[in-house]
């Protein structure tokens, strides 16, 4: 069995994927912590900080819609054009200089988050064409380790050059990587045929995409597993903070619980496509799902409360990836980007809804029996992907 990074590597479209990945990814790493400080610091307010990580995000709830875009037209010009747009967008940042012209930066990061949707499904749907289908798994587990090392080493570069240069050159920096990021998908060789006219109404084609995912076997359960695992990791998370205070330590711990997580994150990227051509999807997520479970950090002592934290963050991505990878290989490519910018709604959603009733609860009870009870309950989602087991491989 060949390892995964030389599998993807030895196929040049994937190889120059990646590549875009971990470049783009860098640069919006980067983007995403400075732009709280900055606001943080014009402003001096803790809510409009958080407002920079809801702006980004809330364009993934009209995940369906946005995901039209990514099926109407050739998804290769369509990367480039919106790493393109973003790149030119970016350094309008640098008339953010006071508290009255934050609307300028608020505006800019709602269409970052809007343009990362349309990408997102344009390049999963891109990838199904364009990489070797016995690659999907290796390549989505690469992504996702992609994804976690960024955000592992691009804040500590953006808040550095924020310290030393200020905010404007954190958003040059992002510019260039989106300028990067195009070139390297304009070296895709990738033979796309025109789209297909739909002449249906807009709701009517977004729908399509949701009616896909809902009855399709294999997909319903996994996408449907990824949803209810993605809640209740966004109220795992809310205990995050108690959890240190429980380990005697002060709120910055949690960075050092969020490392562990990222470590574990980036070790079953390397894993995840032999694993899942072994398993198949849904024993993959079961599994997986399995180890969140029973990754408890409810005993007091930092070792525990580390090595959960690592076993969270092993387990926790083998739901997504198993769930990107079965869309990517279940669904006819004109509908690809509607199905994965869906699926991609679905599946974070939650996550942030997890977030804030976790939020509440952690005000009224105690975290270590929450704790518990998470971990129960996340088992009773393990059945139905194990009623049938799939024995096809990625």
């Amino acid at each position: 069995m060949t390892w995964t990074v030389t599998r993807v590597l030895g196929d040049r479209n994937a190889a120059l994927y990646l590549a875009g990945v971990v470049v783009s990814g860098f640069g919006s790493s980067a983007m995403w912590l400075v732009s709280g400080i900055r606001v943080k610091d014009l402003t001096g307010s803790n809510g409009l900080a958080a407002l920079c990580v809801f702006a980004l995000w809330a364009p993934t709830l009209v995940g369906p819609v946005l995901g039209v875009l990514a099926d109407r037209t050739r998804r290769r010009p369509l990367l480039i054009a919106v790493n393109l747009a973003l790149a030119a967008l970016l350094p309008t940042l640098f008339a953010v200089t006071t508290r009255d012209r934050l609307w300028i930066l608020f505006t800019v990061l709602l269409i970052y988050g809007a343009a990362g949707v349309v990408q997102d499904a344009a390049e999963s749907a891109l990838v199904a064409t364009a990489v070797d289908r016995h690659l999907l798994g290796d390549f989505n587990g690469l992504r996702m380790t992609a994804g976690e090392g960024m955000k592992l080493l691009a804040p500590l570069t953006g808040a550095g050059l924020y310290a030393a240069y200020g905010g404007a050159r954190v958003a040059v920096l992002d510019a260039v990587t989106f300028a990067l990021a195009a070139g390297l998908y304009a070296l895709l060789r990738v033979r796309e045929a025109p789209p297909v006219p739909d002449p249906s109404a807009w709701r009517a084609r977004t729908a399509a995409g949701i009616r896909h995912l809902r009855h399709h076997p294999e997909l319903r359960p996994l996408v449907l597993a990824a949803a209810t695992t993605m809640f209740f990791a966004g109220l795992n998370g809310a205990t995050v903070y108690a959890v240190a205070e429980g380990l005697g330590h002060s709120p910055a711990y949690v960075g050092l619980l969020y490392v562990a997580q990222g470590v574990g994150s980036v070790l079953i990227g390397l894993v995840s496509g032999p694993l899942l051509r072994r398993l198949g999807e849904r024993r993959f997520a079961a599994y997986g799902i399995a180890l969140t479970a029973v990754a408890l950090r409810a005993v007091p002592s930092d070792a525990v409360a580390l090595v959960c934290g690592a076993v969270i963050g092993f387990g926790l991505p083998c739901v997504l990836i198993a769930a990107y990878t079965a869309v990517q290989r279940e669904t006819p490519a004109p509908l690809l980007g509607r199905a994965s910018a869906t699926a991609n709604t679905l599946m974070y959603a939650p996550n942030a809804l997890g977030l804030a009733v976790g939020a509440g609860l952690i005000e009224l009870v105690d975290y270590r029996p929450l704790l518990l009870t998470l971990g129960l309950t996340r088992l009773l989602t393990l059945p139905p992907l194990l009623q049938h087991r799939t024995t096809r491989g990625s």
